[in-house]
């Protein structure tokens, strides 16, 4: 009876969150230089893509396609090709997605505050379209300190 409990309350939690997710992307599509409706979004990208970057959903760990990735090259926005990080700055966090120690540059990967789910994290998203890519945290290796936590399916990959 109490998994019932649990698994409810979870999935009402899960609804909520997505439901306020949907109404604050909207807002933030008008600060984007590629705005599209969520009619285009689910025509352009792929059933997984479409719940990661635009209603912040994520990725189970260890399932992503860059999670276990070392080519070299450059991972790019899913949903507009803006250039996000370089595999020069990728490194093994053992958290099962990619993780990355900077972006590629200052202005490719703005970030919000994130208070779902019971918790204060910071949120990052392409500064073009707004996707959502993950969270970035403070763990991570030098020379930034940083880990910034990205699911794959809001990635596409460029190799060298």
């Amino acid at each position: 009876m109490k998994h019932i409990i649990f698994s409810a309350l979870a999935s009402a939690t899960l609804l909520t969150a997505c439901a306020q997710d949907q109404t604050s992307n909207k807002n933030m599509n008008e600060k984007f230089s590629v705005v599209k409706t969520e009619d285009e979004w689910k025509k352009q990208l792929s059933p997984e893509a479409y719940t990661v970057l635009r209603q912040h959903g994520t990725e189970h760990a260890f399932t992503g396609e860059y999670a276990d990735h070392h080519d070299q090259g450059h991972y790019l926005c899913a949903g507009c090709g803006l250039e996000l990080f370089s595999s020069e700055t990728k490194f093994e966090s053992g958290t099962g997605w990619p993780s990355y120690y900077a972006p590629a540059n200052d202005f490719c990967v703005a970030e919000t505050k994130d208070g779902g789910f019971g918790m204060v994290r910071t949120e990052v998203h392409c500064s073009r379209c707004g996707g959502h890519l993950g969270h970035v945290f403070d763990d991570g290796p030098n020379p930034t300190g940083l880990r910034y936590c990205i699911n794959s399916v809001s990635l596409d990959f460029k190799k060298e």
